[in-house]
């Protein structure tokens, strides 16, 4: 007899209805229940039914979309539910005290169960049929299912033939499957929710940080949703992640996502389990492009880490001003679970140009009330989930931050601003009495709202290279003060008029201060060794009498004769023309002649000069003559 053969003949006496393959389930036995979408609903039906006949047995699982009967009040004494991560299914029963939480990284979760410390008795999962060889596919759930089932000492697999056989390290063999229960269902199903305007801007942001080439990670929801809209002018990006949700369809076909560019896995989707609807589960279902593997390798940050840019991108429920960022729990209540959050930010820490994520809405609803999710202090109880250590990026929809690094003065001065308008002042008020910051620290309520993002825009130098212009923030006022130093004596005094030696924090916080209305600042950046640096400021201030605006700039002396001058001084007079100002006035030292120059050629009418000692006064109207 071949082994074909034999497995078939093996199958067929495996298979058992539902009621039988639970029966063996004893009295104070440690059960399992497969993952996400490939929770076996009819088991678990089966098993809940047998609810007065069992006692003291515990039911353990990460997230599950499923009915879980096993945690009503009427089970407490037969049913005690754990989990790896908390749905919404178990929320109630968690926080009822009826159900326990065990808060472990994603990727180690499999070693507790590898090592014994978190035995199983019974595995309950759900599987495609097998192939010709005997193999069954764990389908759209991999994550710790498959550990769950080698080392559990029973294994019941609900094989649906509705389950898409996903491929990579995605198998079991019947063999190690001791009881089948045949059942032809529809796979669980998570629809995406509609984008809302607040996730748009979010996504706008992630998406800006996003290098054509990147491998990105995200999770499921309208952020993780705006993000891969966002991003479909994009090239050649890859996927590593844990999940994988319905936008990514979409990318693959508009070949924005290629993984040709990977260093790991090149050309392959790498994920742990999938939630979605159908049209999802059939485009991965037998596709070899997309490649499942167990959490032990698709979280472990030291193979995330192999994927250079690598992306990872994830959600908090709220960041003190430290940077601590709070993720599982609003306070002492249990919201979620650690997840792989950390696996994929230090991953990401350690990719070579990778950029660790953190996104969240600005505010949140509690009972009706506006509170902010940027925090002087998280609230009592809450968990940290990423520590101030292994923060980077931190994006709400009024901006992106980048924290690593950045002492706790500068991380205040960013999430501060990137924090709801309403709310800035009062966080700044605690930063002030906590000493975090300069006791005459400003806030800006201007920074970040759309109709100043727009007046964000790119050039092309003289030499080459790409400047971004966009109005001046808090946040640069370091970077100013580096433009400062790394300016000659002459190009500060033709700004200044005087032969100024410093710059302290009280003149430079003034000159990154601006109402963004009757005053604004553009600054030109560059990237420069890996970090932005400022390399020109030109600024104008407006007489609310004469409605005319003082104007000046100050430009690098290694950037100088490269344009940048003309393009700034056209984009104040077209930005103060739709503002309604009249003209622009200078005050320009006669020996400052490019300056001079610069004014005289962009001045849409003519200006009139009037010479004051040692340096001109020049006035010129925003309308032509």
């Amino acid at each position: 007899m071949g082994k074909l053969t034999q497995w078939r003949e093996k199958y067929v006496e495996k298979v058992v209805t539902a009621k039988k393959a639970v029966a063996d389930v004893k009295r104070g036995q440690r059960v399992f229940i497969g993952s996400g979408a490939a929770e076996p609903q009819l088991l678990v039906e089966a098993l809940s039914e047998r609810g007065n006949e069992l006692a003291d047995n515990q039911v353990i699982h990460i997230r599950t979309l499923g009915v879980a009967a096993y945690t009503e009040s009427k089970f407490s004494d037969k049913f005690r539910y754990n989990t790896f991560f908390i749905g919404d299914n178990v929320r109630d029963a968690v926080s009822q005290g009826r159900a326990d939480y065990t808060p472990i990284f994603l990727s180690e979760v499999p070693r507790l169960l590898y090592q014994g410390k978190a035995t199983m008795d019974v595995a309950l999962i759900q599987v495609t049929p097998p192939d010709e060889h005997g193999f069954c596919s764990y389908g759209v759930s991999v994550d710790i299912v498959k550990a769950a089932a080698e080392t559990a000492k029973i294994v019941v697999a609900e094989i649906n033939p509705q389950m898409p056989r996903t491929l990579g390290n995605s198998f079991i063999h019947v063999d190690q499957i001791d009881r089948i229960v045949e059942h032809d269902a529809p796979i669980l199903e998570m629809p995406s929710t509609p984008v809302d305007q607040i996730s748009q801007r979010i996504g706008h942001h992630i998406a800006d940080l996003v290098e054509d080439g990147s491998t990105i990670q995200m999770g499921i929801g309208t952020i993780p949703d705006s993000v891969l809209m966002e991003l479909r002018n994009h090239k050649d990006l890859g996927v590593h992640t844990e999940m994988l949700s319905e936008g990514i369809m979409d990318l693959i076909e508009a070949d924005v996502v290629t993984g040709a560019c990977k260093t790991l896995h090149k050309h392959k989707v790498v994920a742990s389990f999938a939630l979605g609807t159908k049209q999802l589960y059939d485009f991965i279902d037998d596709n070899p492009m997309f490649e499942f593997y167990p959490n032990e390798y698709s979280n472990d940050p030291f193979i995330i880490g192999q994927n250079a840019k690598m992306v990872a991108i994830n959600s908090a429920l709220e960041v003190d001003l430290t940077g601590q960022v709070c993720a599982d729990s609003v306070g002492t209540y249990f919201y979620s679970g650690i997840g792989g959050q950390v696996d994929f930010i230090r991953g990401a820490s350690r990719s070579a140009g990778g950029k660790p994520i953190i996104a969240l809405p600005s505010t949140a609803s509690v009972d009706g009330k506006l509170v902010s999710r940027v925090v002087p202090m998280l609230n009592q109880g809450a968990g940290v989930v990423t520590s101030r250590g292994d923060v980077h990026y931190v994006v709400t929809e009024y901006g992106a931050v980048d924290l690593h690094g950045k002492t706790i003065r500068e991380r205040v001065l960013a999430l501060v601003h990137i924090a709801h308008p309403v709310f800035r002042e009062e966080l700044m008020k605690v930063a002030r009495e906590q000493h975090y910051v300069y006791a005459d620290q400003l806030v800006n309520r201007g920074i970040g709202l759309p109709e100043v993002e727009k007046l964000e825009t790119v050039m092309i130098a003289k030499n080459g290279i790409k400047v971004h212009f966009r109005p001046v923030e808090p946040t640069d006022e370091g970077m100013i003060q580096e433009l400062f130093y790394r300016s000659s004596i002459e190009t500060i005094y033709l700004r200044f008029f005087t032969y100024l030696k410093a710059l302290p924090h009280s003149k430079a916080q003034q000159m990154a201060y601006v109402d963004y209305d009757k005053n604004l600042a553009l600054v030109g950046s560059i990237m420069e060794e890996g970090h932005e640096a400022i390399i020109a400021v030109g600024f104008y201030s407006v007489d609310s009498d004469t409605l005319y605006a003082d104007s000046a700039f100050m430009i690098r002396d290694d950037w100088q004769n490269q344009g940048i001058g003309k393009y700034l001084m056209n984009r104040l007079i077209e930005i103060a023309r739709e503002r309604g100002i009249k003209g622009f006035t200078a005050d320009i030292l006669t020996r400052n002649t490019r300056m001079l120059h610069v004014l005289r050629e962009c001045a849409p009418a003519p200006v009139e000069s009037t010479l004051e000692e040692g340096y001109y006064h020049l006035t010129f109207p925003l309308s032509k003559q």
